[in-house]
């Protein structure tokens, strides 16, 4: 790919965790329940990582025209949000609230995200865009598996509190 092309997918990836930021940051002011708020103020703090990452990668790349390492740690351990994250919270979020229709537009916002980390990841040929692609993938995946986790409890709330169960 030319240096030109790699800039636009970073630049790309940039807006992707920027929208995601302002997302979650905007969710985060309009929720009333403090424990609710907690957890996407979390997820916006996530996102603004990926940002510091992102920035200091293009501009190397800008400059010099190859990726370098020591941005992100590859084997850091994902410390997600879903510690905080416990069914009380859950109970919080009502399944037709502002907060549960922010969880399904959140659900797309990662999937996105996963298909162009995942999809630059495979096609990238230098190790070290490789690895930040599938860094980012991995965390995005992470986000994605927690916020459906969420939504299904939300779905199972909805059966339960209105006995569509059919046994």
């Amino acid at each position: 790919m030319t240096q030109s092309g790699t800039l636009e997918i970073l630049k790309q990836a940039i807006m992707i965790e920027k929208r995601g930021y302002a997302f979650y940051h905007k969710v985060a002011e309009q929720s009333e329940d403090s424990a609710v708020k907690s957890f996407f103020e979390s997820m916006a703090q996530e996102e603004l990582g990926h940002i510091k990452v992102l920035n200091a990668q293009f501009k190397v790349y800008n400059e010099k025209g190859l990726f370098e390492s020591g941005f992100f740690d590859e084997n850091e351990e994902i410390q997600l949000t879903m510690s905080i994250l416990h069914s009380d919270i859950m109970k919080r979020i009502s399944a037709a609230s502002f907060e549960a229709a922010a969880i399904s537009a959140s659900i797309a916002l990662e999937q996105n995200s996963i298909d162009v980390y995942s999809r630059q990841a495979e096609e990238a040929s230098d190790p070290e865009e490789k690895k930040l692609y599938t860094w980012l993938a991995t965390w995005e995946r992470h986000h994605l598996k927690m916020l459906m986790e969420i939504d299904r409890a939300l779905l199972d709330q909805v059966w339960e509190d209105n006995n569509f169960w059919p046994f």
